[in-house]
């Protein structure tokens, strides 16, 4: 048994851990042909496996300590070019009988029309086996968790650097405070406090609007089967409906250190692409987080200075159900087994070209590009 210190900048759940799109989502962002191809038959397996145990830490944590966070079944990945979908159709017959994973089907582009109410895609696939939840509640929920189990919580607590020698020394605006191993969970909000980790991760701010309530027959037009979408685009667009029935939308994003003036604005034009009826539904709110993401989009864990420092962050949008798992493999890694944490600890994470320095204006470009991609 450990004692842990969470020295918190802000709030707990105050960045993107509380504003993003509440998807568990399934295995990683690179599909499973190409990890094999990339890491061989073995690894490739293990980490299916890990991202299915992922998920089911997501529901185990929520029954057992009953977090209110409306957690639901389904997500749906529409296409929205038609080459997609064949490449979709083909992948879901591998996961199904390669990997026995049977909760994913293809639909065509009826079934994910009436699915999304949307018809502006080709096809793509339904996935029962991830699900959506409230982000910040389930935030809130496990720090309350953490708290009722023994850890010190301690808000508005930002560390200005650190040292590691013998045991960890941390330094805050206020305090020092010593421990035998740090763990770094900074993700999007890291800035400068690690530098050799700085430029394998790209911060990325994105952005979320939510609709008035809508009425019964504009719900059941949208989303008859209350999943959560992310459709296929290099910039995604994910949304799903609220409890109250809102349309929660996801769309844009930036990579500046600044949100726009008008998020609303900027998240409405994505929407009403999507959903040309509601053009004039009025958003009642509008909000915007911090992630990273990885130059490859895998995530980037591993350990420092003898292993006294141990980081896992660049979820690359899958944070929910993946960051969910890097707490259980830390611990574990700290109780003196490894072998699990090591599976993602050796993945491939390559520097972004030129480092944190040059990693914005390449991002630019390249997201340019892509944009440009799912345009034509």
């Amino acid at each position: 048994r450990h004692e842990v210190h969470l020295l918190e900048a802000r709030t707990v759940r105050w960045g993107a851990s509380g504003r993003h799109g509440g998807q568990v989502c399934s295995r990683q962002r690179k599909e499973q042909d190409e990890l094999e191809h990339m890491l061989g038959m073995d690894h490739a397996r293990a980490l299916c496996a890990l991202s299915e145990e992922a998920k089911d830490s997501v529901r185990h944590l929520i029954r057992r300590h009953e977090i209110d966070c409306a957690y639901k079944n389904g997500i749906a990945h529409p296409d929205h070019k038609p080459g997609y979908a064949e490449h979709s159709k083909r992948y879901v017959e591998k996961l199904n009988r390669e990997y026995g994973y049977e909760q994913i089907r293809y639909l065509d582009s009826a079934e994910m029309a009436r699915i999304t109410g949307s018809e502006g895609y080709h096809g793509g696939t339904l996935d029962r086996g991830a699900g959506h939840l409230h982000p910040l509640n389930y935030a809130q929920g496990l720090a309350h968790a953490a708290h009722a189990l023994g850890a010190r919580i301690f808000e508005d607590c930002r560390v200005q650097s650190y040292t590691a020698s013998d045991g960890v020394t941390l330094r805050t605006q206020t305090h020092t405070v010593r421990a035998e191993k740090l763990v770094l969970a900074c993700n999007g909000y890291l800035e400068k406090l690690e530098p050799r980790l700085g430029g394998r991760i790209m911060p990325i701010n994105n952005f979320v609007a939510a609709t008035q309530p809508l009425d019964a027959d504009t719900v059941q037009q949208l989303n008859p089967e209350d999943v959560a979408i992310a459709d296929s685009r290099f910039v995604v667009n994910y949304y799903r409906l609220s409890e109250d029935k809102r349309l929660l939308f996801g769309g844009g994003e930036n990579y500046r250190a600044g949100f726009p003036g008008d998020i609303a604005a900027f998240v409405r034009k994505p929407m009403t692409q999507v959903y040309p009826q509601l053009d004039g539904v009025q958003i009642d709110y509008a909000w915007g987080g911090t992630l990273a993401v990885s130059l490859n989009r895998l995530p980037h864990f591993g350990s420092l200075d003898r292993e006294q420092v141990i980081y896992a962050q660049g979820y690359s949008g899958q944070g929910v159900a993946l960051a969910t798992l890097a707490g259980k493999l830390i611990a574990e890694k700290i109780g003196g087994e490894s072998s699990r944490f090591a599976r993602f600890a050796d993945l491939p994470t390559p520097m972004f070209p030129g480092g944190t320095l040059l990693r914005w204006p390449g991002m630019v470009l390249g997201m340019l590009y892509y944009a440009m991609r799912d345009r034509f």
